[in-house]
């Protein structure tokens, strides 16, 4: 599967508070890439919306993108509080 990144997703991802941070999330985009629904990505449609879907990259780390048939669009990533400003 083809994971598209978006260029706010580009920008935010530059802004996470460390480079831990930020390995976490190329670890989950890897093993999204693979299997978006391996367990421990813990992807669920997120409330309120029609086509968003959130992954984990760990406890207080997370994704947001969209899914179609053959590729995943990244539009955003950050601590669990994004979430709040969708």
């Amino acid at each position: 599967m083809i994971v598209v990144r978006s260029d706010r997703f580009v920008k935010v991802f530059k802004k996470l508070g460390s480079k831990e941070e930020q390995k976490r999330i190329i670890c989950a985009l890897e093993l999204m890439g693979r299997d978006f629904r391996h367990p421990s990505l813990r992807v669920k449609r997120i409330q309120g919306t029609e086509a968003l879907w959130e992954a984990s990259a760990s406890m207080d780390l997370r994704i947001v993108f969209e899914m179609t048939e053959d590729a995943i669009y990244l539009y955003r990533c950050g601590q669990h509080d994004i979430l709040n400003r969708l």
